[in-house]
């Protein structure tokens, strides 16, 4: 089932681009000063954000698509794991980005890194939501 594979492939997409983050790009704006740290993120989430909020949904719509085609199950259960990104956003990481961006570098100091730092962590959980996606979809295609 291609729209399925096709769903797989997105899911990893996602799942690998949110563990860069977590792994490479959080740690390493980590070790910047508090003016650069907040310079940093603002642009990347950003981009970030654009990037994971069309993989998310591109792969529940392929994800959904293979479900209605086959019936399986589990290709609507990675769907609605992936998509769930897009609630978990805006309800629990969203608070702590408008407060990050309502702070101008020139002000950054311990409280923007530290929301810096819990915001990697809240992350995290994307993460997690997209390897879930991703191995739902992968059992679903060897089914």
């Amino acid at each position: 089932m291609i729209l399925g594979l096709l769903a797989l492939v997105v899911a990893a997409l996602f799942a690998g681009a949110a563990a860069y983050i977590n792994v490479a790009e959080q740690p390493a704006r980590l070790g910047l000063d508090d003016r650069a740290l907040l310079a940093q993120w603002k642009p990347a989430y950003a981009r970030g954000f654009t990037m994971q909020a069309s993989l998310a949904v591109v792969g529940f719509l392929l994800g959904a698509a293979a479900w209605w085609m086959t019936g399986e199950l589990l290709w609507l259960a990675g769907a609605v794991v992936l998509v769930a990104n897009w609630p978990y956003t805006l309800l629990i990481i969203m608070p702590v980005n408008h407060q990050l961006n309502a702070i101008e570098p020139q002000n950054a100091g311990p409280e923007s890194r530290a929301l810096i730092v819990r915001w990697g962590g809240l992350h995290a959980r994307r993460t997690m939501l997209g390897f879930l996606a991703t191995a739902l979809f992968l059992w679903a295609a060897a089914s």
